[in-house]
């Protein structure tokens, strides 16, 4: 067997990344049923506008960083279909 370290590396982020994408979607529909049944205050949801764009940042940079494409962190769940 010969394993490559850059590939489990660049494996074991782009999987990390994709929990945290996967993590971040449902949050944002959550908050966005939050806002339209008027739960969150102005500052709450400037708050939560902020915090997502800067997840959004860093989600960017670190996928730069490993080379890692929108598509390499859609996982193929097979007859189930693609996880994003």
């Amino acid at each position: 067997m010969n394993i490559d370290p850059e590939h489990v590396e660049r494996g074991l982020v782009a999987l990390v990344l994709t929990l945290v994408d996967l993590i971040r979607q449902l949050m944002e529909k959550q908050a966005i049923r939050r806002i339209e049944n008027e739960q969150l205050t102005e500052a709450e949801i400037e708050r939560v506008g902020n915090a997502f764009f800067l997840l959004n940042e860093k989600l960017a940079e670190l996928k730069e960083t490993f080379d890692l494409s929108d598509e390499d962190l859609n996982l193929n769940l097979g007859p189930l279909g693609d996880l994003l």
